[in-house]
């Protein structure tokens, strides 16, 4: 087999692989770029490939950096099969539309659209919800989708033919998980691609990150401040509602209003409450509270607010008060008009529950600027800036060498991607130094024989 890094490679968003052998032609992922303007100008690139040639893609999971391209390489002539877990193909469509939606708000006079709704109805058509472990069989290839615990219906996707194999492993979970069911192993692959985002980091323990959030909120009650959380719609605010839940109906936190003001995540919880009784997807553990009557995503003082209308109301409630909203990098969406009004509030918090990509507005807030612009802006920072790496539903590097060692007596050679720099060559070393595995990080746009 052969495989070249399309995305991916040296950046923590655009996973897109193309991997071919003698009788097939896939990709695995086609996301988009995300962060500085100069990352997301790569969008507009044409692909390295013939659309029309590829015959089949296959997605790990719904996040943007993962799925973003999937329409393009539709207008672009692909009439293959899509396949995915069926959760992750009931998210695709929200996802994509919403993403659509931001770029044409963002597109420079005379540019084209990256595509058209009508590429995203094209690319559902082609699509196929399908099972874990479901063998599926395309020409020389065998391909079967890995739980990868990242987020609902996430998958590392195994890949072999008659001479080797190969496992893309998505995005990692940071287990144990509140929700979706922990990160499968897999020992018998010849060549892995494993991410990296925190390739270099250790996160908060699981019994941690509820008293730092519970400790953020008695500090917004105390001040009479807001805290913003900048969530993304898919699983971060799906897992911090689940957290938010417990603290609520044990009495651990004073009775304030929770606001999800972010119409995606609001329709994606509908995503979440369709498989919430499957344990394909769902931890057991999750599914029993829900069976014993548990409103996990409707509890006490919880709001979600859907309409422009009702996400402005939210000026009109006094503090203390805790508003989530998308996007997680506060790249777009109703947290941006949220940050222009609390940021100067020195009573306020910003709280980053995830990643923040390099050249993202999250990313500058978080390493300390004392100003940003937002939508043409100025706006001071006097808010308390928080974060933790807790929350995150990527695995950590302990996690990253776990699943790595997994395959130990079989894999030859293990790709890092989807990291930065710093963060990929820490995970490197680590696997080189404890595992004694040959490992190293691809150029982006490299070609590998997979021999």
């Amino acid at each position: 087999m052969k495989l070249t890094f399309v995305g991916g490679a040296g950046s923590v968003t655009g996973a897109c692989y193309l991997l071919e052998s003698e009788k097939s032609r896939i990709l695995i992922d086609c996301g988009l770029q995300q962060g500085a303007s100069e990352c997301e100008k790569e969008n507009f690139k044409p692909f390295p490939f013939d659309s029309k040639t590829i015959e089949a893609v296959f997605i790990t999971h719904a996040h943007i950096d993962h799925i973003g391209r999937v329409p393009k390489l539709i207008k672009e002539g692909f009439v293959g099969t899509i396949y995915s877990t069926a959760p992750t193909k009931d998210a695709a469509r929200d996802l994509l539309e919403d993403a659509q939606h931001l770029m044409m708000h963002d597109l420079k006079q005379g540019q084209e659209p990256l595509y058209k709704e009508a590429d995203i109805d094209k690319a559902l058509d082609l699509w196929e919800g399908i099972a874990y472990h479901k063998i599926i069989e395309h020409k020389d290839l065998h391909i079967e989708l890995y739980n990868s615990g990242h987020i609902l219906g996430s998958a590392s996707v195994f890949v072999k033919d008659n001479k080797t194999s190969v496992v893309f492993s998505g995005d990692l979970g940071n287990v144990p998980a509140p929700l979706v069911k922990d990160t499968e192993y897999i020992t018998n692959a010849n060549y892995a691609l494993v991410e990296s985002a925190y390739g270099g980091r250790v996160h908060e323990s699981l019994e941690e990150r509820s008293p730092i959030l519970e400790d953020l909120i008695e500090d917004t009650v105390r001040t009479k401040g807001t805290l913003l959380i900048p969530a993304f719609a898919m699983e971060r605010t799906q897992q911090l509602l689940f957290e938010l839940n417990e603290l609520v109906i044990h009495g651990r936190i004073p009775k304030i209003p929770i606001f999800i003001d972010s119409p995606l995540a609001i329709r994606l919880t509908e995503v979440f409450k369709k498989y919430e009784n499957d344990p394909m997807f769902f931890d057991q553990e999750f599914i029993n509270a829900v069976k014993k009557g548990a409103r996990v995503f409707d509890f006490p003082g919880l709001r979600f607010t859907l309409t422009t209308e009702e996400s402005k109301e939210i000026n009109n409630i006094s503090p203390p008060k805790i508003i989530i909203a998308g996007s997680g990098m506060s790249t777009g969406g109703r947290i941006l008009h949220h940050e222009i009004r609390y940021l100067p509030d020195p009573n306020s918090t910003i709280f980053f529950v995830g990643y923040q990509t390099k050249g993202s507005l999250g990313r500058r807030i978080l390493e300390g600027a004392d100003e940003v612009k937002i939508m043409g802006e100025k706006v001071v920072v006097r808010a308390r800036v928080k974060a933790i790496g807790g929350f995150s539903a990527h695995a950590d590097q302990p996690l990253l060498v776990k699943w790595v060692e997994a395959m130990k007596k079989n894999v030859k050679k293990v790709f890092v991607v989807q990291g930065e720099e710093e963060e990929s060559q820490a995970l490197v070393t680590k696997i080189k130094d404890e595992l004694a595995i040959d490992a190293r990080v691809p150029e982006s746009g490299e070609t590998v024989e997979l021999v």
